[in-house]
């Protein structure tokens, strides 16, 4: 199956959240990959996830952050593909921060956002922009 999504998640501890994600995409029958890259921690090999995933046909890229969750804005400032970012409830704010940073991009540089842990959503919102679902 062709992949058309990248989802890309800053750490192993978001993939609880993320998996919920993948689901929606498996049931839709839509080919993705999902990957763990951190923009703090291997920005250099999180440039490269992204940039590449441009150049293999992926359509939609779904990031899900945490805490200071720059993951989502880093992809955007990288990519001419849509972003969808989904904050992931962590931290003392229990995921206000991550809705907040995510949410507040610069101009030029969009990131859709859903809420906090909603992950479903933003899998929803892919298939929306790859055209195969109207509800």
């Amino acid at each position: 199956m062709e992949e058309k999504v990248l989802i890309i998640i800053g750490s192993e501890s978001d993939r609880e959240v993320m998996s919920k994600a993948e689901k929606v995409l498996e049931e839709a029958g839509v080919g993705y990959r999902t990957v763990v890259s951190s923009a703090h921690r291997d920005p250099d090999g999180t440039r490269e996830k992204v940039i590449q995933a441009d150049k293999d046909g992926i359509k939609v890229i779904i990031a899900g952050a945490g805490l200071s969750a720059a993951l989502p804005g880093f992809c955007a400032s990288l990519s001419p593909l849509p972003v969808i970012g989904v904050p992931i409830a962590s931290g003392a704010l229990a995921g206000l921060d991550a809705l907040l940073s995510i949410a507040q991009m610069p101009p030029g540089v969009p990131v859709a956002t859903v809420g906090i842990d909603g992950a479903q959503n933003a899998a929803h919102l892919a298939l929306r922009i790859l055209g195969l679902i109207r509800d």
